[in-house]
């Protein structure tokens, strides 16, 4: 679709695919204010929940689900916090929202990549949209191989 961020990902953030289901796409967000921080994009186009169809939300559950997992036991994420706020798209004259969710795992302790250490400093509160965090380019590449080695489906499209 036209003028739709979601339906048209460059090349250089189609990199950070963690999964191609047969509904959602999963990517390692490119902001990781929280470390580990996930994005699921419907891959259909789509402005709000109640437009979902039956299979597209049974699909999301066992991404949510396997995708909680890994967190948990890649990063030792002590909890996730979930989001689908669509604001932003309603800041432009003419929305054109696309259905997608924010996963921000979630620390009580550190999480180290690449001997860098990454503190949640808000853990037990609300998340704060933007920190302005970036991470170096290797640990984005330790935390995609991280994720994709203990996801338990498969990066090919439909399965």
């Amino acid at each position: 679709m036209e003028k739709c961020g979601w339906c048209n990902l460059t090349e250089a953030e189609k990199r950070w695919l963690l999964s191609d289901r047969e509904y959602w796409a999963v990517y390692l967000a490119d902001e990781q204010d929280y470390i580990g921080r996930c994005i699921i994009i419907l891959k259909r186009h789509c402005g709000s929940l109640p437009e979902l169809q039956m299979p597209e939300w049974i699909e999301f559950k066992q991404i949510a689900d396997e995708l909680e997992r890994c967190l948990k036991t890649a990063l030792g994420a002590r909890l996730c916090n979930w989001s689908c706020l669509m604001n932003s798209f309603y800041k432009k004259d003419v929305p054109n929202p696309h259905l997608h969710f924010h996963v921000r795992p979630r620390y009580d302790k550190p999480v180290v990549l690449n001997g860098n250490v990454y503190v949640d400093a808000e853990y037990g509160h609300h998340y704060r949209l933007s920190k302005g965090v970036s991470i170096p380019e290797e640990d984005m590449r330790e935390l995609l191989r991280l994720l994709k080695s203990n996801l338990h489906f498969s990066v090919s499209a439909g399965n």
